[in-house]
């Protein structure tokens, strides 16, 4: 989320919405996300978004693209599929066309379109963002801390498992109903994670980053009760907790903490130097598990919304 200047009417400046957008165009946006992480050392658009731009039209999404006499100039995603939740949304204007009021008429399109009930983040939680979210009317609700520690020295542990837990790795294809299953009940809380589908987990499949060898399943008498889903980030040399899921009725009894150290050590293995992970700031218990694995606060991305 960038740009907080007056939405002054600029000439030829134009907001179209859009259901889906041609793989022309999503190139062009992609590429437009790009120059703006490279500019805010951030990514303006979640992963989940940026699949969303590249894997066709999905129910609940629209795009919002923002052009000044037909030039691409800024972008906002809002995906209103939470049954409770207001939608949420997302938006970057171009580094070179801020300050020209592209990220305020943005923010004004998806208060719109959502009947001013609407979550917005602010990745990287960057000064202009802020203003932005206080400009349009929104109130800070969450906050998702970004972690990171060295791999090297791995100074952790060796692996635990509880009595009865065996782990391998993920068979595509073969796992993936159990996977989503747990993973819905692991992360029934959460509305992001929670509500992954089948389309979600053949999205990510299809990433050129996925890897089972990195995808952990832990089982106790042939069923599925927690994983430890690693990612590889090779151009930015970080390895990823990418998710990690404990069944309910599994958890408490450390195989969260032996997943997580198997994970570190497959990352350390690839030979990156650091691992991250995101965590919610309001998940306590979670945060003195990952401290005590030694990792520390890098960033964090900070959610506004609409009073409700």
């Amino acid at each position: 989320m960038t740009d907080a200047a007056p939405a002054a009417i600029e000439p030829g400046r134009q907001i179209q919405t859009l259901d889906e957008l041609t793989p022309e165009l999503a190139d062009d946006v992609i590429g437009l996300l790009s120059v703006a992480a490279r500019a805010d050392g951030v990514q303006a658009v979640s992963e989940q978004g940026r699949l969303y731009l590249r894997h066709g039209r999905r129910e609940g999404v629209r795009h919002f693209v923002l052009t000044v006499a037909g030039d691409l100039r800024g972008y906002a995603q809002l995906e209103g599929t939470d049954p409770v939740e207001a939608p949420a949304a997302e938006l970057v204007v171009h580094p070179a066309h801020r300050g020209r009021g592209h990220g305020r008429a943005l923010g004004n399109a998806l208060l719109a379109a959502s009947g001013k009930r609407l979550r917005m983040w602010a990745h990287g939680g960057k000064s202009a963002a802020r203003h932005l979210a206080q400009v349009l009317g929104l109130t800070l609700f969450r906050e998702l801390r970004q972690l990171r520690r060295p791999l090297s020295p791995l100074d952790i542990a060796e692996p635990a498992l509880p009595e009865g837990v065996t782990v391998r790795t993920f068979v595509p294809g073969r796992d993936d109903a159990a996977w989503l299953a747990v993973n819905a009940a692991a992360f029934a809380h959460h509305p992001e994670q929670g509500s992954i589908t089948q389309r979600d987990l053949d999205d990510r499949k299809d990433e050129a980053w996925f890897d089972p060898k990195g995808f952990f399943l832990a089982e106790r008498g042939g069923e599925l009760v927690g994983f430890h889903w690693t990612k590889l980030h090779a151009e930015d040399q970080l390895g990823e907790v990418y998710v990690l899921g404990i069944r309910p009725d599994a958890q408490g009894t450390g195989l969260g903490k032996a997943l997580t150290a198997i994970g570190l050590r497959h990352l350390a293995a690839q030979g990156v130097p650091t691992a991250m992970l995101y965590v919610d700031a309001d998940n306590p218990a979670a945060l003195r598990v990952y401290e005590r694995l030694g990792f520390t606060t890098h960033e964090v991305d900070l959610m506004y919304r609409t009073e409700t």
